[in-house]
């Protein structure tokens, strides 16, 4: 299976795969929880949407109460996201990132290693895969801020590489 082949429901039920979000963009794939400690990474995360996006970058998030700190509905999730964070980018409805019913899109992620060569289980709400348009994954795990240098200067380089494609 292919990334881009993989199916996806969004917030508004959506029916959509990850090759059409990605679409030959550099793609930070989050899943994200709306009563985490960590929902402050949703004003990073919108800040490199608006600043990247322009540029072919998109970020989707995959809410997920893997954790048990996501509302229950789509409709609050979608609420929570526009009214507290301003959140533009692209959201699914509620997934499993771990556990024999993790999403496919979780599946095939999770087996890339982070920088510090680990891959398996998502530790928490806020993992961060970012994808090149050609496959490559880079894997954060969730204290790396969006917005912190080792990300951004991945977003940067592969931004310069996809566009030369």
């Amino acid at each position: 299976m292919t990334l881009n082949s993989i199916s996806l429901t969004l917030l508004n039920g959506t029916q959509t795969t990850f090759g059409a979000i990605a679409d030959g963009k550099v793609a930070l794939v989050v899943n994200v929880a709306s009563r985490c400690g960590l929902a402050s990474q949703y004003e990073q995360l919108e800040q490199l949407q608006a600043k990247y996006g322009p540029r072919g970058f998109v970020i989707l998030g995959l809410p997920s109460n893997q954790f048990l700190q996501e509302l229950s509905t789509s409709e609050a999730i979608a609420e929570y996201c526009s009214a507290t964070w301003g959140v533009t980018f692209p959201m699914t409805e509620k997934v499993s990132v771990n556990g024999i019913n993790a999403h496919p899109l979780y599946q095939e992620l999770k087996v890339h290693p982070d920088d510090g060569g680990k891959s398996g289980r998502v530790k928490w709400n806020f993992e961060k895969f970012l994808v090149h348009p050609d496959g490559r994954v880079r894997r954060f795990r969730p204290p790396v801020t969006p917005d912190a240098p080792e990300i951004v200067s991945v977003i940067e380089e592969w931004l310069a590489t996809a566009n030369e494609a």
